[in-house]
């Protein structure tokens, strides 16, 4: 065990998400949309040695970039898989050491910003390993994150979400700005075989970040209001064949009422609506004169505008779940059962307005797929 005082987990390895729900049959039946006749076989049969063994299953790069497409089809709580097909899949499974994956972090914010035509993209880091004690982890959340700093009076600046990443991160060593806000990027903690975790400036170079205004309320722009451009989930666990990859981040693109209808709305977030009903000379006396709705819908407004002139690439969410009934569409043609869960498929703003508000739904297990896991810390 690892002398390092972060490092004081039992089970630092995290879990098999789901262990034993799928026969190792049905984790390597994505191969026949890879492989037929005997290469198929030959490709099964080396992967089924390898994980009966112990080992990770030895997928080659085309194996690898169809699991990761595949798992973002199966992800239930994903409503953007209409575009399944187009993920980037970078493979640096010979990176263990943090320094190299910070640097290899750094190329995957630039890849999937792209000048604003924010694309898909997945980078998939070496996978648990029964040798080692400690699998790699990347401890952020996401890659791009505010930080929040407690007050002495109790309250918050910034983000309440990471009040904990933050405590550690200073811990650590990061020494956030003089001035503290709301909106400061928090660094990067990766930790590799060691489980001892390493503090990385974040890739500012490699940040976009959105300054929030409205379209009509000149005043808005005064609120300070900012949000970061690519949403890159960092804490999953990629699963496929068998196989555990701890660290494996990947990103689609935002829509706009992930950041409108919640980050920045939710009370024990940003709560930002009864400011924005202030400004709107709302009455916020009564719930009946229904203040948050109107001061909801101006904040949406004001996310996709800031985007849209900011040349970042956003989906709202009459469009995403369009394009969600036309992936089940597909997915029916080829028979296959969309996985879905119900609270992430409906949008937090208008639900009713969308068609798969009152669609059955139910999640499945998968895989190839992207499960939640322990948390690194």
């Amino acid at each position: 065990m690892s002398e390092c005082p972060y490092s004081q987990d039992p089970s630092p390895t995290p879990r098999k998400p789901e262990a034993g729900c799928l026969s190792l049959e049905e984790e390597l039946s994505f191969l026949e949309e890879v492989h037929s006749g005997k290469q198929l076989e030959s490709r099964k049969k080396a992967c089924t040695d390898a994980v009966l063994q112990g080992a990770s299953a030895p997928l080659n790069f085309d194996e690898l970039s169809a699991a990761g497409a595949i798992a973002w089809r199966n992800h239930a709580r994903c409503i953007g898989r209409l575009y399944w097909k187009s993920l980037l899949v970078r493979d640096h499974r010979d990176l263990e050491e943090p320094e190299a994956i910070y640097e290899s972090l750094c190329d995957h914010m630039t890849l999937a910003y792209n000048s604003g035509k924010i694309r898909s993209v997945m980078t998939v880091y070496a996978p648990s390993n029964k040798d080692s004690e400690h699998a790699i982890r990347i401890w952020n959340h996401q890659l791009c994150g505010y930080a929040g700093y407690r007050q002495a009076d109790g309250r918050i600046t910034g983000d309440p979400k990471n009040t904990e990443f933050t405590d550690m991160a200073i811990e650590l060593g990061w020494e956030p700005p003089k001035e503290r806000g709301s909106f400061d990027l928090l660094p990067w903690i990766i930790s590799g075989r060691s489980g001892c975790p390493k503090l990385f400036p974040i890739a500012a170079a490699a940040i976009a970040e959105v300054p929030i205004q409205h379209p009509e309320f000149k005043w808005f722009a005064d609120l300070g209001i900012r949000w970061y451009a690519v949403p890159v989930i960092s804490d999953m666990c990629f699963h496929a064949a068998g196989t555990d990859y701890t660290a494996a981040p990947f990103n689609g693109w935002y829509m706009g009422t992930e950041i409108g209808a919640r980050n920045l709305a939710d009370s024990y977030r940003y709560n930002l609506l009864p400011a924005i009903a202030k400004r709107m000379g709302l009455d916020k006396r009564n719930e009946s004169s229904l203040w948050k709705d109107r001061a909801l819908l101006e904040l949406n407004v004001a996310v996709l505008h800031s985007f849209q002139i900011s040349g970042v690439h956003m989906t709202d969410h009459h469009t995403a779940s369009r394009d969600f009934m036309r992936f089940c569409q597909n997915e029916e043609a080829q028979d296959r059962k969309v996985s879905a869960q119900w609270s992430w498929m409906v949008p937090p703003m208008s639900p009713s307005t969308t068609p798969q508000y009152i669609m059955p739904m139910q999640k499945q297990t998968r895989s190839p797929d992207f499960k939640l896991q322990s948390r690194a810390y």
